[in-house]
């Protein structure tokens, strides 16, 4: 049995959607925000559906939506009410914070044609961003990290001086046993949990800003898509230390400069999971037709950081490196001037 769970407003009766621009619920219909952390329960209705997990019936209009497996939020497509499936956020399932949108839909497009027109070898029918075919709101599970980690470096180091004495030049090379104890935390390092989203896109539309984080409240879900884990908190922790791997290693090389040469011995990195949380980020996916084609754009919904690939103008890249041998022509030239030399 499935439980479906709608925000009725106050005033009229209608299905409420959280706002991103207010961080409220608000009511189509009569414009009325409700504050989520003050929401009354008289006005959350809970109902349970016979069908299987995959289909409801929407409690408004009746018509049948059509829902995958990992579906935890979404609206009917026929009248538009949000809906929460509820029992695929309970117990384990349930995620322990949220960063609800902070950009709207509208801005959403807006700062899309923006960073279209940017482009400087997009296409330049491409960049008029007139060919927006759908975005969509959805929150993608992730989990976020506490880590620890214990380091050991063994290397020899050296440092070379030469000097001159009468005919002769002296090189003198000293040795070091050069060795390194470090702990280092990690807090809230981030792995997207979703088997549908692209781990490559997820790490370039980071970061989150963490101090918009927020007790999770099924509330921020209505009106906006919402995704169940796919992978365990085991599942992904060694993404997680590969993530951090790159910081370790640059934090470890600065504490050992100063020598000609340094060649390490023995490297040992153990890494633990102190904590491992489970919550919800916003992302806008924007999907753009051009000549016949769909492209598919990520955009951070709390930053509007924009990730994905456009087009190339051929003509443009072209136009581009001619006009920059045409400078180096230009500035070989003048050099050649000033130093009183003769360029062809």
């Amino acid at each position: 049995m499935l439980m479906l769970v709608h925000y009725k407003c106050p005033n009229c009766g209608d299905d409420m959607a959280f706002d991103a621009d207010s961080g409220k619920l608000s009511c189509p219909s009569c414009g009325h925000g409700e504050n989520i952390e003050l929401l009354d329960e008289e006005y959350i209705s809970r109902e349970f559906s016979e069908d299987d997990a995959q289909e409801y019936h929407c409690k408004n209009c009746g018509a049948v939506v059509l829902t995958d497996k990992d579906t935890t939020a979404t609206s009917c497509s026929f009248c538009g009410a949000g809906v929460v499936l509820a029992d695929r956020l309970t117990n384990k399932l349930a995620p322990v914070k949220i960063i609800p949108f902070s950009i709207s839909k509208e801005l959403a497009q807006e700062s899309f044609k923006k960073w279209c027109k940017n482009g400087r070898f997009t296409p330049k029918g491409f960049m008029t961003a007139d060919r927006i075919k759908n975005i969509t709101g959805i929150y993608v599970p992730f989990w976020i990290y506490d880590l620890h980690s214990d380091i050991h470096i063994r290397a020899l180091g050296t440092r070379v001086k030469s000097y001159r004495r009468g005919d002769y030049v002296y090189v003198e090379t000293k040795y070091y046993d050069v060795e390194r104890e470090i702990v280092m935390y990690h807090e809230k390092v981030p792995a997207d949990a979703s088997k549908k989203m692209d781990d490559a896109t997820m790490d370039l539309v980071e970061p989150y800003n963490y101090r918009d984080l927020k007790e999770f409240k099924m509330a921020y879900l209505t009106g906006f898509l919402a995704e169940k884990y796919n992978f365990t908190a085991n599942d992904l922790l060694p993404r997680a230390k590969r993530k951090i791997s790159r910081y370790i290693n640059s934090y470890v090389n600065s504490t050992m400069r100063g020598y000609t040469s340094l060649s390490v011995k023995n490297k040992d990195i153990h890494t633990v999971q102190k904590k491992g949380s489970y919550v919800l980020f916003p992302l806008w996916m924007v999907y753009y037709d051009y000549e016949q084609q769909e492209h598919t754009f990520a955009m951070n919904g709390q930053t509007g950081k924009v990730v994905g690939t456009p087009p190339i103008s051929k003509g443009k890249v072209v136009q581009w490196f001619a006009g920059l041998s045409a400078s180096l022509f230009i500035l070989f030239k003048i050099i050649a001037f000033l130093i009183g030399g003769v360029w062809w």
